[in-house]
C-alpha cells in the first residue's frame, strides 16, 4: 500500500429508513451496506418482494473506494425522475458500497417530472438521516513503549488527537497500541519524541485502512 494513493471514504455502518409523502404518494427509502453489486442486486430483489404490492420499487448503488460501480433503475418512473436523483444524493454525499431503495405508493396525484425528481431526492435524503456512517481512512497501527515519567504527557497528547488506545500494557515499561491516520500519525511521531527527549518508542507496525465513526447527521 502507498502513501501515493491514500483514500479516505464514507461508509454506511448501520442503515436505515425514512418517509416522504407528496401528495398522498407514499414513499419509502431503506438504506442498506453492500459490498458487491450481487449484494446490492438481492437486497434490491428483498425490497420487491417486501413491498409486492407498491407501484413502484426504484434504486440506486455506489460500489468500490472510489465510486467505480454505480447503478440506478427508474422501475417504471418516467426516465430520469427517480434512479438518477437518487444516485446523484448517495454521491454528493460520497459514500460508498451502499444501496438504496425507494418504494412508492401511488396515491393518485400525478406529480409531473420535477415533483417525482424532489420526492425521490427528498426519500433518500429522509432514509439517509436514519443511518449511522464512518469514514474509512488509510493510517498505521502503532506501538509506542516509554517508561512511568512519560506516559502522562503521551495519554494527553493522544487526548488531544482524539486517539484512544487499542491496548495498553503496563509491565516495567508502559506499552500502548494505537491506530491513527497517516497525517496524524506523522506528527504524533513528532510531538511524543519532543514531550519524552527522544526516550519514547514510536513503532509504525503496519499500513491498514480503519474506520472513524463520525457524529451527527447526514
Amino acid at each position: 500500500m502507498s502513501e501515493k494513493n491514500v483514500a479516505s471514504w464514507r461508509v454506511l455502518l448501520e442503515g436505515g429508513t425514512g418517509e416522504y409523502e407528496e401528495k398522498k404518494s407514499r414513499f419509502i427509502a431503506t438504506v442498506r451496506r453492500c459490498e458487491s453489486e450481487e449484494e446490492a442486486s438481492a437486497f434490491i430483489d428483498e425490497m420487491k418482494k417486501k413491498y409486492w404490492d407498491a407501484r413502484h420499487n426504484c434504486s440506486a448503488f455506489v460500489l468500490g473506494s472510489r465510486g467505480e460501480l454505480t447503478r440506478c433503475s427508474d422501475d417504471g418512473e418516467p426516465g430520469g425522475t427517480a434512479g438518477r436523483p437518487m444516485l446523484e444524493v448517495l454521491l454528493g454525499e460520497e459514500i460508498r458500497n451502499v444501496a438504496v431503495v425507494v418504494t412508492r405508493y401511488f396515491g393518485g396525484v400525478l406529480l409531473g417530472t420535477g415533483g417525482l425528481v424532489r420526492a425521490y431526492t427528498r426519500a433518500v435524503k429522509e432514509g439517509l438521516k436514519n443511518c449511522t456512517f464512518g469514514r474509512m481512512r488509510y493510517g498505521w497501527d502503532i506501538r509506542i513503549t516509554t517508561d512511568y515519567n512519560g506516559i502522562g504527557k503521551i495519554q494527553y497528547l493522544l487526548g488531544n488527537a482524539g486517539i484512544e488506545p487499542v491496548s495498553a500494557e503496563y509491565a516495567e515499561q508502559v506499552t500502548l497500541r494505537v491506530t491513527a491516520a497517516a497525517e496524524d500519525a506523522r506528527r504524533l511521531e513528532k510531538e511524543i519524541t519532543e514531550a519524552t527527549a527522544g526516550r519514547a518508542g514510536f513503532e509504525k507496525l503496519q499500513e491498514l485502512y480503519f474506520v472513524d465513526r463520525e457524529q451527527g447527521e447526514v
